[in-house]
């Protein structure tokens, strides 16, 4: 017994198998990476039509800011950046961005907040609650032509419903689209009107979703209604109401057909946002040149805001 247990401890275990090479290995062998190969052929489609519709205007669009695009249609040649730097120089632009970024601030503070609050009624089980979400939905899904000539409508000065309302509480009629200290506010309340129901329909479901530990232990505390929503709710729900915050940004940085059906972007400018700026430079000025840097800085402008808005996500989430 014992010679048989000396042999079996003098014998050496059997080699471990030598590992499979990775496949990072494999393509630098030469070898292809199945997965790869399998992948590539479906990305073509998707590439070929992103470079079709996104890369190649953008690289027009370039292109046509740094040279002379004349009325006729001819080229004067490049210009280098004489387009850019007559756009710095113009108050016009300037008044622009400033239409723009104060119609983004308002409209998506404003939204936020309804969105919140009628985002937590849309949660509360009651009868009739998912057709009144689906009505809800018909502002959202509405071509905004249409609503921008319903509302024009509304704020006819003589035979609007808004006016006949005021004049109804013993107020002066206000010509809305007329006046350049209300028109831009009378934008403003059009896209509430219009996307709100969008925001809390999203806030509803992220309602919805959340987890009912945390509020059942706040409770057990004695935390009261309003400090369960505000230190436990409001928390939780945070990461959906950035998400639906970032589709109202990139929407209302490049604000165009709504403006543009109501007010053409007046009156006297009050309300002419930098994308309806550069839409009148390039077919009512026939200066394709002078739009084309135009609309490179809107471009740039959506992704400053974006990119501003998603790191503080980023770092909000982290934080948390």
């Amino acid at each position: 017994m014992t010679a048989v247990t000396t042999r079996t401890r003098g014998v050496a275990p059997p080699a471990a198998p030598p590992p499979a090479p990775s496949p990072s290995r494999r393509r630098r062998d030469g070898g292809v990476n199945p997965v790869a190969r399998g992948v590539w052929p479906l990305l073509v489609p998707a590439m070929a039509v992103t470079l079709a519709l996104v890369v190649l205007p953008v690289l027009y669009t370039v292109w046509l800011s740094l040279s002379d695009r004349r009325r006729d249609g001819t080229n004067a040649g490049f210009v280098g950046l004489d387009n850019f730097a007559r756009m710095v120089q113009s108050p016009e632009f300037w008044n622009s961005v400033r239409v723009t970024l104060v119609l983004f601030v308002v409209c998506l503070l404003v939204e936020t907040v309804l969105g919140i609050a009628l985002g937590y009624l849309l949660s509360i089980d009651v009868p009739g609650r998912k057709l009144f979400q689906g009505l809800m939905l018909i502002p959202a899904i509405t071509a905004s032509v249409a609503v921008a000539l319903v509302w024009m409508l509304i704020y006819d000065p003589t035979l609007g419903a808004a006016n006949q309302i005021l004049t109804a509480v013993g107020l002066d009629p206000v010509v809305w689209l007329g006046d350049p200290d209300i028109a831009l506010w009378s934008i403003a309340i059009v896209d509430v009107w219009q996307w709100t129901p969008f925001m809390a329909l999203i806030i509803a479901a992220g309602i919805r979703s959340l987890p009912a530990e945390p509020f059942e232990a706040a409770s057990i505390d004695g935390a009261s209604g309003w400090r369960k929503a505000r230190h436990v709710g409001l928390p939780l729900l945070m990461p959906v109401i950035s998400v639906a915050m970032l589709l109202r940004t990139v929407d209302l940085v490049r604000f165009f057909d709504t403006v543009y059906i109501m007010t053409q972007g007046g009156p006297v400018d009050a309300t002419n946002t930098l994308n309806v700026y550069g839409y009148r430079a390039a077919f009512i000025d026939q200066e394709a040149s002078y739009a084309a840097a135009l609309q490179l800085s809107l471009l740039l402008l959506v992704v400053i805001v974006a990119g501003a808005f998603t790191l503080w996500r980023r770092r909000r989430n982290d934080g948390h």
